[in-house]
């Protein structure tokens, strides 16, 4: 696990005890998704949250408004999938009319991104990441259990044209399933301009049937694409917080970025923090307990009360997420309900 500091005495702020502080909050404003990919959830689905536990517009963008007056700077909303929120495009408009204004970010399936994506632009949503794990039809929809990856390509072409650029393309490889492809859908990526990210997948399945024996590693996937292509490591300076590693490719100005979130994890340097559809605070991903804001906001407390809250539940964060770790538990929540 990566090395970090002594804990120290709690000050005030979105801090944790090993000195990292929040400044980019994920936001999953719902948990419904119109695809029902093998590695998150089963063919059935999952059972909704009902409509009265979620965040109305107006307490998600309170709530919202108290993080970025905390020091969030940039906030990524997400689902399930995000584009299924009818007001998605009001709650887009509401975070672009805080002071300070954060950077607002979403990742997609794309599936119906092409419909709404300039009025999402309009509205003051920055940047898109796109999740695509495959340009092979025939495997889009056996991985998806849906026959529309042209609605995705579309969503891609669309999000490039109206200006949400970078437009990053999220991948994961598994195996038998898609690792042998892996550069093909970097060399599908280059010819468009996208910026093609691979993340190792992690334990974050509803049926809990995740292996680590199974993952295909970030190592292996650098192989795999070295293979086809030279890749150069950008500085790790460079880098900051962000998760991916990333390398030119073939001398640049191109690069492909690798996340190695289970074999090379960088909670150290982590600056994330999640609200859940349901009013939920998470610290991690992986966190085995959250803070719920939406019952004491409907009760009627002030925002010093819900700040309060928020802090409190950064300042559990622990040292990293465990995995590999004799005592690690998968969260009971999938990833299609805390959110990506």
């Amino acid at each position: 696990m990566s090395h970090l500091p002594t804990p120290t005495l709690r000050p005030g702020g979105l801090v944790d005890q090993f000195g990292r502080t929040a400044r980019d909050l994920r936001v999953s404003v719902t948990d419904r998704c119109n695809l029902r990919c093998t590695y998150c959830m089963p063919a059935e689905g999952l059972p909704w949250m009902p409509k009265a536990e979620m965040l109305t517009d107006e307490e998600m963008l309170r709530v919202i408004g108290l993080f970025v007056r905390d020091g969030v700077t940039q906030v990524r909303l997400t689902g399930g999938e995000p584009l299924l929120r009818r007001s998605l495009v009001a709650l887009v408009e509401g975070i672009a009319r805080l002071d300070p204004r954060p950077r607002i970010a979403m990742t997609t399936n794309g599936v119906g991104l092409e419909r709404v994506a300039d009025r999402l632009v309009a509205a003051g949503l920055d940047r898109v990441n796109i999740s695509l794990d495959t340009i092979d039809a025939e495997t889009f929809t056996r991985l998806t259990r849906r026959d529309r990856l042209d609605d995705v390509e579309s969503g891609l072409a669309k999000a490039a044209a109206a200006g949400l650029t970078p437009v990053k393309v999220n991948a994961v490889a598994m195996r038998g399933v898609n690792d042998t492809d892996v550069a093909d859908l970097l060399a599908w990526c280059l010819e468009r301009g996208y910026e093609l990210r691979f993340i190792e997948q992690m334990p974050l399945d509803a049926q809990h049937a995740w292996d680590r024996q199974d993952m295909v590693t970030a190592a292996e996937i650098r192989q795999r694409l070295s293979e086809r292509y030279t890749l150069t490591p950008l500085p790790a300076a460079d880098r900051g917080s962000a998760p991916a590693e990333r390398f030119l490719v073939d001398g640049g100005p191109a690069a492909v970025g690798i996340i190695a979130s289970v074999t090379a994890a960088f909670c150290a340097a982590c600056d994330r923090t999640r609200l859940t559809a349901d009013g939920q605070v998470r610290n991690c991903l992986f966190s085995r307990t959250e803070t719920d804001l939406r019952t004491p906001m409907r009760d009627g407390a002030t925002d010093d009360d819900l700040l309060d809250l928020m802090r409190g539940e950064m300042w559990r964060k622990r040292r990293g997420h465990g995995i590999g770790e004799p005592d690690f538990v998968q969260p009971d929540r999938p990833m299609s309900a805390i959110g990506g």
